[in-house]
């Protein structure tokens, strides 16, 4: 075979067309969940995230709790055609298959709760699971350069990349943009509702400059329920993007490796 595997890439980033196209004929098809704090989400993707199944979904139980989330996960999924592995994407601070923070659930109880771990057992098949933004960039984002992408949504959601490859994840959000107001509080769904599009777009258009002077990126991505109703301009290297545009993040995120933040859980039997 005339292709290599390069040592400590990010995506299983492979020499050779040829190598990429046999690691993902070796894959079957991924079931892609999507927890968001109004609707829980789901559909099976091709190796090549191309969607196969329409899209399920179903309310986010009102007292989201670990257990209560993991039924509703359980019954979103029944019937859906065979799938081989899972992707998760998550509305919280993941690492490993661990949550240790979930503002838009029902927080309390969601202190580190092994919940890729309970998935796996509870869909008999490996899960991986990492936050909802970052696994929606890996779908939407070229690859090249340094990207972000961020959500608008019932939170403000953010994934950092450079060159496709997803970097620890940061709760962007919960940090304070004045005095003791954080992102979310800024420029969530509650916060659009409370002000108004118009002094929210506005409240938007002040994130966005301060993501542009503090990151220097290549490019952002903007996405989510809420950005439907942005009426601002975009710079040229601001991009509009819709959930189904980064549902294949779910299928690149089987073509990373498992590393600091990310990580499969197997199916342990009880």
């Amino acid at each position: 075979m005339d292709a290599n595997f390069q040592e400590g890439s990010g995506l299983v980033e492979l020499v050779g067309v040829s190598w990429i196209f046999f690691v993902i004929s070796r894959m079957g098809n991924i079931l892609t969940i999507d927890v968001g704090g109004s609707h829980i989400k789901c559909t099976i993707l091709d190796p090549q995230g191309e969607m196969q199944t329409e899209y399920r979904r179903v309310d986010t139980p009102p007292s989201a709790r670990p257990e209560k989330v993991l039924s509703t996960i359980s019954e979103l999924v029944k019937g859906l055609p065979e799938y081989d592995r899972v992707s998760v994407g998550f509305p919280g601070y993941v690492r490993n298959g661990v949550v240790y923070t979930a503002p838009n659930l029902d927080n309390p109880y969601w202190k580190n709760i092994p919940f890729g771990q309970q998935i796996s057992n509870a869909l008999k098949r490996p899960v991986r699971l990492v936050n909802d933004a970052d696994q929606l960039g890996l779908g939407v984002v070229s690859g090249k350069g340094y990207e972000i992408a961020v959500t608008l949504g019932t939170g403000f959601g953010t994934a950092f990349l450079i060159d496709g490859y997803l970097l620890p994840h940061m709760e962007l959000a919960h940090h304070p943009i004045r005095k003791d107001v954080d992102y979310d509080a800024y420029i969530g769904e509650r916060a659009q509702k409370e002000v108004g599009k118009e002094k929210w777009n506005n409240r938007v258009e002040k994130v966005l400059g301060i993501l542009k002077v503090v990151f220097n990126y290549d490019r952002l991505y903007i996405g989510g329920g809420e950005a439907q109703k942005l009426k601002i301009p975009l710079e040229e290297n601001m991009v509009l993007f819709s959930n189904q545009d980064g549902i294949k993040g779910g299928a690149k995120l089987w073509l990373m490796e498992d590393k600091y933040h990310i990580s499969t859980n197997h199916p342990v039997q009880s």
